[in-house]
């Protein structure tokens, strides 16, 4: 499908973005402004079905949009990859009653409403590991009553909606998603997000506390005893592409920042510019290159060339060549890279978070290996 956008049209909203992003990465504040642009430009309905008014987006099309935003402002980008994601999902999750379907579908269209999951718990870490929630919903007369805490809870303050991983008190329990609108009684969110990067993610603490939600908003859930994969398939795929894209527009920016700094630096002992110097050419060089072969892979990955299986390498590669092309602008910045008066200490901090999404290294690549020494442990 075609973009909302044109392609100086996402430019400039990636500018009008990055203007932000230092003033949000020091207070640690939830983008608002950024959000309402995003939603004046009908981008937080974009994998929305157009049938619901949204724009039905395939994931060619999402990169796009998340690559920019993620060149702009990382941040921003997180809590938008989620949207994008959840929606996508939902397209297809047979699970969830029609009427909360539509009503979570027109809310993001019509009031740039955001949603996202929350899954991980202080104790028992992130749910891809393995383990039952200790968040429980309990049957009453008038619904479930949810108790528990999510920490990692990307977007807290900005969101509409949580889809709360949980579990249910029946002796074979419910566990999967519990959807809870953000203004129902009983939730705190606990101001704790102080992070290295990606600061204005406001992924705090939220904790619930008796919260009462209709019975149908058990809206994705399965029993233990039959457990279902969360993340698996063409929607593994989606999740790293767009984080992908987001890391990769973070190395993009700083690419940029530095090729702007060595055309404009001009020591007095050179009289000319240190794009003139051969050490300098090839560290651009390198950085090009890494993120070329990004940009190689993500071709492939929304162009169909490459299945599903591989997606956790996918996310692995382009977040490990991003991380690259930001330490090569560093080394080459010198100090003035590490300077919280430029931008690319920022860059740095916020790739570095690339490593802590699901699937992390270990997990992708201790699963390629198991795969490929099948024969010998059988």
């Amino acid at each position: 499908m075609s973009l909302p956008l044109s392609t100086g049209a996402l430019a400039e909203l990636t500018q009008a973005l990055a203007a932000n992003a230092e003033r949000y990465d020091r207070s640690g504040e939830f983008p608002y402004d950024n959000f309402k642009l995003l939603h004046q430009h009908r981008l937080l309905g974009l994998t929305v079905p157009q049938a619901l008014g949204g724009g039905g987006a395939d994931l060619a099309t999402a990169r796009q949009v998340i690559a920019a935003v993620g060149k702009g402002d990382p941040a921003t980008a997180l809590i938008l990859s989620m949207q994008y994601l959840q929606h996508f999902r939902l397209q297809d999750e047979a699970r969830w009653p029609v009427h909360l379907r539509q009503r979570v579908a027109r809310d993001a269209v019509v009031d740039g409403a955001l949603i996202n999951a929350f899954r991980v718990e202080p104790d028992l870490g992130s749910p891809s590991r393995g383990g039952l929630p200790a968040t429980v919903a309990r049957r009453s007369a008038e619904g479930w009553r949810l108790s528990g805490s999510k920490i990692y809870s990307t977007g807290s303050h900005g969101l509409t909606w949580y889809l709360v991983w949980a579990r249910s008190d029946d002796p074979d329990p419910l566990v999967g998603g519990y959807l809870v609108h953000k203004d129902t009684p009983g939730i705190r969110i606990i101001e704790d997000w102080d992070h290295l990067g990606m600061r204005a993610t406001c992924s705090h603490e939220v904790r619930f506390d008796d919260v009462l939600i209709p019975l149908d908003h058990a809206v994705s859930v399965s029993p233990a005893s039959a457990p279902r994969v969360e993340l698996e398939g063409v929607t593994a795929l989606w999740m790293s592409v767009l984080l992908s894209a987001l890391y990769d527009g973070v190395a993009q920016a700083a690419r940029d920042w530095l090729v702007k700094f060595l055309n404009e630096r001009v020591p007095s002992n050179l009289g000319a510019p240190l794009a003139s110097l051969p050490r300098f050419q090839d560290i651009v060089g390198r950085i090009d290159t890494v993120l070329f072969a990004n940009q190689a892979l993500l071709d492939s990955a929304v162009a169909g060339r490459i299945e599903p299986q591989h997606a956790g390498q996918i996310k692995h590669l382009v977040s490990r060549n991003a991380i690259e092309a930001v330490e090569l602008a560093i080394e080459a910045a010198g100090n003035p890279g590490l300077s919280r008066r430029n931008p690319l200490e920022r860059h740095y901090r916020d790739v570095l978070c690339s490593r802590i999404h699901t699937p992390q290294d270990d997990m992708v690549l201790g699963q390629v290996g198991r795969a490929a020494l099948g024969g010998a442990n059988a």
